[in-house]
């Protein structure tokens, strides 16, 4: 038997958001790897191996499933989101150029699925409308300095600004030093959309300005900082929309 490895986007929670192709990818393993909550979303099927590890520990949990792909069983390594957006797909071919050579004969399969600014966006209206840029504001894999200069560039340039990785327990700062940072070039108005466990039941979605944003958040939340065209739509009786208008400085198409 050949083994391989498929890296599985799950999407953002519910199954609704896995696509048919990464339901195929699944169903078909003999193993899943994966962070110990995203394995839980899956369901159990039998004769299916289960090998849950903690987050963090990407590159382990990469290394753990490469040595089983090599060794003839099909491994599929579960991603939340979208593999390829700060998530599993580049710790894989990270271990793949620095390992040993079998593991650049695998067969290595990304299969991509819903990351979360898509899944908030869709959420509140059309946010990512115009041009943006998605940013991780962990500085575990590099200095909050790199992190700073380009939070400046993306205010700056007027990207509508997805972040992702806002603050957790060991890094309870950088969400509220963000925002200062880009206080210093958006208009206080600027829309700012915060969205938790989208998919989820425990969903919450809200809408703030720059102005009034708070440094509240943990490692399920999703947060767009908007440009200075994004606009908020307010419905009575409903939620708001929010959008960045397809043209630049709202001149018609």
């Amino acid at each position: 038997m050949s083994g391989r490895l498929t890296v599985v986007g799950i999407g953002p929670g519910d199954a609704r958001y896995r696509t048919p192709e990464a339901e195929d990818a699944l169903a078909a393993a003999d193993a899943l790897y994966g962070y110990a909550p995203y394995l839980d979303r899956l369901p159990t099927r039998l004769n299916q191996a289960r090998c849950p590890s903690n987050n963090r520990e990407e590159g382990a949990r990469a290394r753990s499933a490469l040595h089983r792909a090599a060794e003839g069983i099909r491994v599929a390594l579960v991603s939340g989101g979208d593999p390829g957006v700060f998530a599993m797909a580049a710790a894989v071919c990270e271990e793949i150029e620095a390992g040993p050579a079998a593991w650049r004969s695998l067969d290595v399969r990304v299969v991509p699925g819903v990351t979360a600014m898509l899944a908030v966006a869709a959420r509140i209206g059309a946010p990512l409308g115009h041009d943006f840029c998605a940013l991780s504001l962990s500085d575990n894999l590099k200095p909050w300095e790199l992190i700073e200069r380009r939070l400046d560039a993306a205010a700056r340039a007027e990207f509508v600004i997805a972040l992702y990785n806002p603050m957790s327990r060991a890094r309870p700062r950088q969400l509220g030093m963000a925002f200062e940072r880009l206080r210093k070039y958006l208009p206080p108005t600027t829309p700012v959309v915060f969205g938790r466990a989208v998919g989820r039941p425990d969903e919450q979605v809200s809408v703030t300005t720059l102005a009034m944003a708070e440094d509240s958040a943990d490692m399920a939340t999703l947060v767009i900082v908007g440009s200075p065209q994004t606009r908020v739509i307010v419905r009575p009786g409903r939620s708001p929309l929010v959008y960045t208008p397809r043209a630049a400085q709202g001149r018609p198409a």
